[in-house]
């Protein structure tokens, strides 16, 4: 059965907002066997959502829309809907219940607009919401199914998780399908699938896909079968192949992170972790402790941009400085050990670069990083060249400090 996402929302085609909702919902319909032939989207227009609507259903036999649903003027969706389907909006009290009791539960009285989420399609199912007061729609008719989600990213997740993602799958549709994600960094994708591709022999029914991006590039292996376990088991022979080729880059599977897998390191390992930053500006602290219980093997940080902070937080010596400056293997090396040093952890991950987009010159350009490491056994640096986008260059040179201390942990050269 083939599906249609349409993402709804002058924001949206405007460009002001980036349509995440559309990658993950296509993502995770992906993992129950459902293909997405189209995306659309469109504005805040009963008349264009219409159209996109009736197209949608006559090329689909699925349609997800997200956005529209809220309770002011430009939330047109369910008016839309009942064009569409011919249908009367009908109040429900206990929505309207369910929606009061929320801003209670705040302490807040409900604003009188927001009775409109109570209105919804005739006959309609409803999908409850966790974490936000508009429901979400199902209309199935005619052999067609159409949902409608709110555009609210945290609100559509629960949504697609917990209710949509059960109810299609009980519709049994298509052969079963087995999708796994091998997580990797360090090589780029065309240097990844040099490796890869001598010696590759796919099964039919599977892909393989690359999925580069600053975090690395992803394997994504999908395999289709009669049944569920010769699925899973072309998905397994092609992983293990994967992992003999290419194994010391994959740092994960499906929804790992690097940061949660070198947590994972530490953890089991017992040891701690320290950083001192000066081009990341504590992106590699914060994104350590995204990961909930990080206190647990993260100790701290020392933010460091000026070169006096260097010498007063992290004891680099002025010489250091002075002969070889602040972006050099040398004072990657002295960042790394006095931060490891003044807050006693077991290892310590120093980075130093410049970031963008200007301050490069011909023997230090843009995007040169230097990524130190110090532990029980000594420090030492790496250099890194990436880019000419100061964003990128920051977020590369995070992963690459977390993939240097999961190569040190784990031995790997």
């Amino acid at each position: 059965m083939d599906v249609e996402i349409i993402t709804i929302g002058d924001e949206i085609i405007t460009g002001h907002t980036i349509d995440t909702n559309a990658s993950f919902i296509a993502s995770r319909l992906m993992d129950i066997g459902l293909a997405v032939k189209f995306k659309t989207s469109v504005g805040d227009n009963v008349e264009a959502m219409e159209e996109a609507f009736r197209l949608a259903l006559k090329r689909c036999q699925i349609v997800i829309t997200t956005g529209g649903l809220g309770p002011t003027d430009d939330d047109l969706t369910k008016r839309a809907i009942v064009k569409v389907f011919k249908r009367n909006l009908v109040f429900q009290e206990e929505i309207l219940e369910d929606i009061k009791k929320r801003y209670a539960r705040r302490g807040l009285e409900m604003p009188a607009i927001n009775q409109n989420q109570a209105l919804l399609p005739q006959g309609a199912r409803i999908f409850p919401n966790k974490h936000g007061s508009a429901v979400g729609i199902n209309i199935a008719e005619d052999g067609k199914i159409f949902i409608s989600l709110p555009g609210v990213p945290s609100e559509m997740r629960q949504i697609i998780t917990d209710e949509v993602l059960p109810y299609l799958k009980a519709l049994k549709t298509g052969k079963p399908l087995k999708v796994v994600k091998l997580r990797t960094f360090g090589l780029i994708e065309s240097r990844l699938a040099e490796m890869i591709i001598p010696n590759l022999k796919l099964e039919p029914g599977v892909r393989l896909a690359y999925l580069p991006s600053p975090r690395g590039v992803d394997l994504r292996i999908i395999a289709q079968a009669d049944d569920e376990s010769q699925a899973a088991e072309k998905a397994q022979n092609l992983t293990r192949y994967l992992d003999s080729v290419c194994g010391k880059f994959i740092y994960g599977r499906d929804d790992d992170t690097l940061e949660s897998a070198v947590g994972q390191l530490l953890l089991d390992n017992d040891r701690t972790l320290a950083v001192a930053e000066s081009c990341t500006a504590g992106e590699l602290g914060m994104t350590i402790t995204a990961i909930p219980g990080a206190s647990r093997y993260f100790l701290g940080g020392v933010l460091a941009y000026a070169n006096e902070a260097k010498t007063e937080l992290l004891d680099v010596d002025e010489k250091i400085l002075i002969e070889h400056g602040a972006v050099s293997e040398q004072c990657a090396m002295a960042m790394a050990a006095g931060c490891r040093k003044r807050l006693h952890a077991d290892y310590a991950l120093s980075i130093t670069g410049i970031a963008g987009p200007d301050g490069g010159t011909d023997d230090k350009p843009v995007g040169l990083v230097w990524i130190g490491l110090a532990s029980a056994h000594g420090s030492y640096a790496q250099t890194f060249q990436f880019g000419s986008n100061r964003e990128y260059n920051r977020s590369r040179a995070v992963f690459a400090a977390l993939d240097m201390l999961r190569r040190e942990i784990l031995d790997i050269t």
